[in-house]
This record gives C-alpha cells, structure tokens and sequence, in this order.
C-alpha cells in the first residue's frame, strides 16, 4: 500500500470537505471494501486499509492540519503510524465511532451512564366534591428510595468505585475478527466502567433501599378521571446515585348518588310527582354548592331537561364553567289507598271525556297504531 497517495483523493473529497463530508465519504468507500464483503480479495483489502489510514488523518483535527502544511512528513512523525505503518488500534475506534449504530455503540457511547430511577404510577379514588373543589391528599407510595448511609453512591463511607480492572473503565469490551473490530457490554462492571469493592451495608451497593414515602398531593380543581398530576423526581430514584424518576398520580373519581358528570357538565335526575308535572310548582334541587329553587312549568313532560347555567364544574384547562342540567322524570305513586284509586278512575273518566285536548300525545300515538295496521291489512 503506498502512503504517498493524496488521503483527499484516496477518499474521493475536496480539501475544504466538511467533518460530515469525510465521515459519509468514509462511510461508503468502508462499506464497499470492507474485507467481510470482499473475502480473497487481496486488492479490496489494501483498499480498504488505504481508506482507514486516510480517514484516521482527516477525521482528527490536529492531525488533518499538519497534513495540510505537511504533507504525510507532518503526520508520520509520532502520530500513532511508523515508517508507511498504521495503527490499526485507531483503525478500529474509527470504525466504531462511524458504524456504532449498526454494531451496537461507537466510541462515544462506550461507558452506561448510571440508569435513572424508573417512573411510578399511583392511582388515587376522589369523590365528585374533592374533584370539582380540589383538596390535598396524604399518598404512602411504595417505591426504592436513595439510601440516606451512603447517599446514593453505593459504597462504605471513606471509599468510592474503583476503575473496572477487566475493561479499564470503558465500560466495553472488545473483540476483533480480522479487520472488523465487535464490543460488547463488559461482563463485570455491566456498562458502568467502575465497579465496587467496599459496598454499603445499608444498600448492599445498590445506592437506594425499599421504603414507603409518603407524599403530600396538591389536586387542583375540575380534575376528571384519567387525569394525571406530575410530581417530578418523586419516583423511583436511580441505581448508584442516578437521577430518579416521576411519580404520576392518576386520578379516578367515584360515581355519585346525585350527579353524573360529563365534561364541565353535571347531569342529575329530578323525581317529581304527576302533579306538579301537571299543575306546575316549584322544587328545591341540589347543587354542588348547595340548593337552588327550578321552576317546574305546567304540562310538563318527563325526560324533560332544564339547564342551569354556571352550576356546573370550572375546567381545569380553561377556566370555563359548565352547567347544571336536571332531567324530570315524572313518578308513578304506589301503595295508593281505595280512596285514592277512586279519585284517580273518576280523574280519568274525565280525562277521556276529551282525550284530544288532555292527552295530545296519546291520542297521536293511538292514531299511528291505527293506521299501522290499516296498512297492514
């Protein structure tokens, strides 16, 4: 292989080619003759090493500007390459930092940084009231906790982690198959490229212990169900003094005796007697605020709605407020006395003694059947 060969030419780029340029030009020309792809092939294999020992200069600053004023004298010189040799210890970090994404991590991404604490969800039962007004709630989560001994760092007071001595603190390991060179997760250390020797008692190294904390939660007005209230950093905390997770409570309300709520609406069935449907009246309804008077109108009909306006729930996201709507259902009286069954077979004599003006929609709802069989035969 001659190293007298232009390495912008050897990878086919303009002097004042970009990091980027280098990194996708290199990244083409490896991948066609890469030896794996090219076994036998003797010319494929000093291409590809001509390719590496090219991008091995250009890649690193310091080096690519003493080629530039030097020439290959400025970078043969103490550079990692002898006499026309090449260090092929670099070969292989270059080809991890430009194909970590498809062999598992580069260079850059060797060493696991301490995993964060995962994050917790606690689901808690609220009534309507304590939804629609907000409250503070007492939660006791079960959950890992930073050991308060060793403050999260896993090891005995007066010690710390020491460098892995099997990846030297890489966190990898490394295996080379020709001229492909493989990493794995170091078997000892497991990614973190320090391990411990002298452990915390309290935690046995793990830097948090199970515990039940327990939290003060803020629920704000108008939440609804499947709402979730963030408290950052109050989940489970990390392995070796990570950071921790969050803890999410999630809100579910209880159904009510009284209100059914949709939305920033509140829907709530009124019984009111045959009566007061009939004659009209008024009626005291509950709110979630107390009770208010409606105004049953006469000739009122069950399923009838009767909106009122801002008795409803204030939305959490917004600020609007929604309303009150009670649906009438007129009841049925039971355990009538004799009396009280003669007065109503007199009332209903009355009645059919003009059905079209009393009982409009009886009288329709008969006509309808009528002709529906008419028709019919």
């Amino acid at each position: 292989m001659s190293t007298q060969r232009d390495y912008y030419e050897i990878l086919g780029v303009a002097k004042n080619a970009s990091a980027d340029d280098l990194k996708k030009a290199y990244r083409k020309l490896a991948m066609k003759y890469h030896p794996d792809r090219n076994q036998g092939d003797k010319t494929s294999e000093n291409k590809f090493k001509e390719i590496q020992e090219a991008y091995a200069v250009l890649s690193d600053p310091k080096k690519r500007s003493a080629y530039d004023q030097f020439g290959h004298a400025g970078v043969n010189q103490g550079a990692g390459f002898g006499a026309g040799g090449f260090n092929f210890q670099d070969a292989g970090d270059i080809f991890g930092d430009i194909f970590g994404d498809i062999f598992g991590g580069g260079r850059r991404q060797r060493r696991q940084s301490a995993q964060r604490g995962s994050d917790l969800i606690y689901e808690i039962a609220l009534t309507l009231e304590e939804a629609v007004h907000g409250t503070n709630k007492t939660i006791h989560v079960p959950t890992w906790a930073e050991c308060k001994t060793c403050h999260g760092t896993g090891t005995r007071k007066g010690s710390g982690p020491v460098t892995c001595d099997l990846c030297h603190g890489a966190g990898v390991q490394r295996m080379q198959h020709g001229f492909l060179m493989m990493e794995q997760t170091c078997s000892k250390c497991h990614g973190q490229g320090k391990i411990i020797k002298d452990p915390c008692v309290a935690c046995h190294g793990q830097g948090r212990v199970q515990q039940q904390k327990t939290l003060s939660v803020k629920i704000p007005s108008g939440v609804d169900n499947g709402d979730r209230i963030r408290l950052s950093g109050e989940g489970e905390a990390g392995m070796h003094g990570a950071s921790a997770g969050d803890l999410y409570v999630q809100v579910q309300v209880k159904a009510h005796k009284v209100f059914e709520r949709h939305g920033n609406d509140l829907i709530s069935e009124v019984p009111i007697s045959f009566t007061l449907a009939a004659i009209g009246g008024d009626i005291e309804v509950p709110t979630l605020d107390g009770q208010v008077k409606l105004k049953i109108p006469a000739e009122t009909q069950t399923g009838k709605l009767f909106r009122l306006r801002g008795k409803g729930v204030k939305s959490l996201r917004n600020g609007e407020v929604g309303d009150l709507l009670c649906r009438v259902s007129i009841e049925t009286p039971v355990k009538l006395t004799n009396e009280q069954k003669e007065l109503l077979e007199k009332f209903e004599t009355l009645l059919n003694e003009d059905p079209k003006k009393h009982r409009p929609r009886a009288k329709g709802w008969f006509d309808a059947v009528k002709e529906f069989f008419s028709f019919k035969h």
